[in-house]
């Protein structure tokens, strides 16, 4: 049977489940406490129709460098294999344009990303395809905001999302 590996790491906000497939980093999850960690494990086997197995040969050392010197203030882009499995269709041509041309640092309107990848009207599929994101901070769905300058939503929860754009010097630090 097929195996993908994971591991759990600490960050700036929260433990992250890592997992990586041959092909690359396959799935980011937040907040990864036992029970979300479990869950996720069992959410990715079945989609993968692969084995968890815990880091057994390093292929997450680079994902962890990399997002510690991220969290750490001194990566501004990633560059990393992905393996873009858990995707498809219009939601991987979003995310793929995500992440190739919206920068650290900066944002990004629904619409106008909608409008990047031929299809104007679809806002809403664009938040949609943020919602389904397997490789969210990787993938940066959380320079995705509402025209207005709304903070839209986030399936790491908002706090989360204004901890991430602050680290990128889009919002101001909390103050408390």
């Amino acid at each position: 049977m097929k195996s993908f590996e994971w591991t759990v790491v600490g960050t700036g906000i929260g433990p992250l489940l890592l997992a990586a497939t041959g092909r690359g980093l396959v799935a980011v999850v937040f907040h990864a406490d036992a029970r979300v960690r479990d869950t996720a494990l069992r959410q990715l086997a079945a989609r993968l129709a692969a084995e968890p197995v815990e880091d057994a040969t390093g292929r997450l050392a680079e994902p962890i460098r990399q997002l510690e010197a991220y969290f750490a203030g001194d990566l501004r882009e990633f560059s990393l294999p992905l393996d873009w499995s858990l995707s498809g269709g219009f939601n991987r041509e979003v995310l793929r344009e995500l992440a190739a041309a919206v920068p650290f640092g900066t944002v990004v309107g629904y619409g106008d990303l909608a409008a990047r990848v031929g299809q104007p009207g679809a806002a809403q599929a664009v938040g949609a395809a943020m919602g389904s994101n397997p490789l969210p901070v990787v993938v940066p769905c959380h320079r995705v905001v509402e025209t207005d300058g709304g903070l839209g939503g986030f399936g790491g929860g908002l706090e989360t999302k204004r901890r991430l754009l602050a680290l990128e010097g889009v919002l101001p630090e909390p103050l408390f």
